[in-house]
């Protein structure tokens, strides 16, 4: 019976011995862990603490206290000792590590990069899960994780292949994980999905088999362990058409040998493909003879899914070539497809007006050695005009919200290119829109004319290259002066004379004279009604008209008022003044700074003093030294010169210019010393006297 504790001392060794205890895990402090400090009877203390980023606890009284990195039975006598200031009772008081998840930040091409947690045993792949996992593009044989100054790089594709936990770094809290992009991809970045990147390649590194010339998709692949060159060859998508498959070129260790593909598929019992070595080239030449112009090729470019060389026959058509070669991409610009035929001679198709049934339009007829091609779509927003050339544009400027540069179609017309600019602004003159073609006005359109439904009133026919002018009116009739240059004098009227706003107004075949008469706000308390005078400038010579605007407001004939048209000129006399009475033969006309400005009788016992008294003398501001006087004689005018203050000062009547009838004389201010000033300013009295003198 003694040999008992024997037997159950060897069941316990041999339980122990077979007994599997989890692995503890470290008693050191990290960062994310959460610690709960038990001190009985303190709420504050209640609920664990997480270790921050920055290693440290925030505890009651003590404030932040340094933890990562110290074991909890160190942190625990640290803390007692420190909390003894402030409580007395801590007989029971002990620590411990209720959470362990560690914190890792995520950076890269991630779906979520961010900070994320895991627990203390997780892996990359928890990681990456985590950030929401990996973006379309990723470098995953570069991953890298960053330690403080370290960096670790390994090949996170390589455990994705293999399963093997081994090739994963270990993560400890606050590493950072950083996942790099592709090379592949450019500096833009874009949606696309794995098949697409895939398209030029998967591999940068030098173990990648690099295929270029005659293959669907040419690029860096991966290498695979016993890899031939019919796998290298399906992974770039197989060979084209123009592909020179009897003498595909094999570069492996700087050694260059010849592959028959063409051989090998007929009698592919008879060779014995060679497995390839990393780093190697494979170039698949073209044969050149297919892409020679021969007698049945058609070639077609630009925006198509598959451009190249198609072969025609007598019946190929157009379309037929469109179709062979994928058709239209969503940027063809469809309306201006150009055919080139060998002749140098260029025809335009319109495949998109063909298609919607347009009259007139027809497939052109191609022949062997043409180039079709198909030009890329103009954006409306790109502010670069070099996408329509000028054959194909009508430019628009003027008072238009969106003045510029519009492709042109003949199936437009004038309204649809003003409601594609926006449409005038408020202040447009719809009534004089100018086209302009080969630098030559082809015809004024009175869009207010079309507007009202005029009998026989129609668009203006238009053509690629055209210019439409739309100018703007001026803001205020009543102080327009400044806005004149923006006015054509062809379609404006003059006012002159004894109204509230004297000046030059916009004309058109719709106003009236009385409508011109109320912008210029109308004849004032002065204006001699009964002898109003409209000069004609219009026809082929000029006329004078007179009105009598006064019979008009006692009878309303209407018949009493001539025909104004633009260019015409319109003067209000002053009433009680015997201007128009008298011929301006027998008058001497007096101007400027002077009392009473106008046209005064003269007669051979008259002189220069007389006219001036009778004027009322000059004014205040008058340069009385600078008098002008203009004579008109038979044969040619002059001007003379003279000096009224130094005559007052010392009299002498040889001094005073000679008078006639028909002179003029001109009293400068003293802002208007025209004597003294450039030839310019003479050059403008001289046109002022002019144009006194037409009156």
């Amino acid at each position: 019976m003694k040999f008992w504790p024997l037997v159950w001392i060897a069941v316990i060794i041999s339980f122990k011995a077979f007994a599997t205890t989890p692995p503890e895990p470290t008693d050191v402090v990290e960062i994310g862990n959460k610690i709960f400090i038990y001190l009985p009877g303190e709420t504050t203390f209640e609920e664990p603490f997480e270790v921050a980023n920055d290693g440290s606890i925030l505890l009651p009284e003590l404030g932040k206290i340094a933890a990562q990195g110290k074991s909890v039975g160190d942190l625990q006598e640290e803390l007692k000792g420190r909390l003894a200031v402030y409580y007395t009772n801590l007989d029971d008081f002990y620590i411990e590590i209720r959470s362990r998840d560690i914190f890792v930040n995520v950076l890269g091409y991630v779906n979520e990069p961010s900070q994320v947690a895991i627990p203390f045993d997780g892996n990359i792949q928890m990681v990456i899960a985590k950030a929401g996992g990996l973006k379309p593009g990723a470098q995953l044989d570069r991953f890298q994780v960053r330690r403080g100054t370290e960096s670790i790089e390994f090949n996170y594709k390589a455990y994705l292949d293999s399963g093997n936990l081994d090739l994963l770094p270990k993560i400890k809290s606050g590493d950072t994980v950083f996942v790099p992009v592709s090379p592949l991809l450019g500096n833009v970045q874009i949606d696309f999905d794995a098949q697409t990147l895939s398209s030029s390649g998967d591999a940068t590194d030098k173990s990648a088999v690099t295929i270029m010339g005659e293959v669907h998709t040419p690029g860096s692949y991966a290498f695979k362990q016993d890899m031939t060159i019919l796998d290298a060859l399906m992974r770039a998508g197989g060979v084209t058409r123009y592909a020179d498959v009897t003498k595909v070129r094999i570069i492996a260790e700087q050694n260059p040998t010849l592959f028959d593909l063409k051989a090998y598929l007929d009698r592919p019992n008879q060779f014995q493909l060679e497995v390839l070595k990393p780093g190697t080239t494979i170039y698949v030449p073209i044969i050149v003879d297919d892409v020679n112009t021969t007698s049945t090729s058609v070639y077609i470019m630009g925006e198509v899914q598959k451009p190249g060389a198609y072969e025609t026959q007598e019946k190929t058509s157009l379309l037929d070539i469109l179709a062979n070669a994928g058709g239209p991409t969503r940027f063809a610009e469809t309306r201006h497809i150009k055919i080139l035929n060998t002749d140098g001679e260029t025809k335009l198709f319109d495949l998109l007006a063909y298609s919607e049934g347009f009259q007139g339009i027809t497939v052109p007829a191609i022949k062997p050695g043409d180039v079709v091609f198909v030009p890329e779509k103009t954006d409306l927003n790109e502010k670069s005009w070099l996408k329509v050339p000028p054959t194909r544009a009508v430019k628009i400027i003027g008072a238009i919200f969106d003045p510029g540069r519009y492709e042109w179609s003949d199936e437009m017309d004038f309204t649809d290119l003003l409601a594609h600019a926006g449409g005038p602004t408020k202040g447009a003159n719809l009534n004089e829109i100018k086209i302009v073609r080969t630098g030559n006005k082809t015809r004024s359109f009175d869009l207010e004319k079309y507007k009202s439904g005029v009998v026989g009133y129609s668009l203006p026919d238009l053509q690629a290259g055209d210019t439409i002018i739309i100018e703007e009116l001026p803001n205020d009739p009543t102080d327009n002066k400044s806005q004149w240059i923006r006015q054509d004098s062809e379609s404006s009227i003059y006012v002159f004379g004894q109204v509230g706003s004297p000046g030059r107004y916009a004309f058109n075949d719709t106003l009236h004279f009385v409508d011109i008469l109320a912008a210029a706000d109308g004849p004032n308390g002065n204006a001699d009604l009964k002898n109003i005078r409209i000069t004609h400038r219009n026809g082929a010579k000029a006329k004078v008209s007179k009105l009598d605007l006064a019979l008009y407001f006692e009878t309303g004939d209407e018949s009493l008022f001539p025909k104004v048209s633009p260019g015409d000129t319109i003067f209000i006399p002053e009433k009680n003044k015997d201007w128009l009475r008298q011929p301006k033969e027998q008058v001497v006309r007096i101007m400027g700074a002077i009392q009473k400005p106008g046209r005064y009788n003269f007669d051979e016992t008259m002189s220069l003093l007389d006219i001036l008294a009778e004027a009322g003398g000059p004014t205040g501001n008058a340069l009385i030294d600078k008098i002008v006087v203009v004579n008109h004689g038979c044969c040619k005018e002059q001007a003379r010169v003279f000096d009224f203050e130094s005559f007052v000062k010392r009299p002498d009547s040889s001094r005073i210019p000679v008078l006639r009838a028909g002179d003029t004389i001109y009293i400068p201010d003293k802002g208007q010393d025209l004597v003294g000033k450039a030839k310019d300013n003479f050059i403008e009295l001289v046109t002022l006297i002019a144009l006194l003198v037409g009156l």
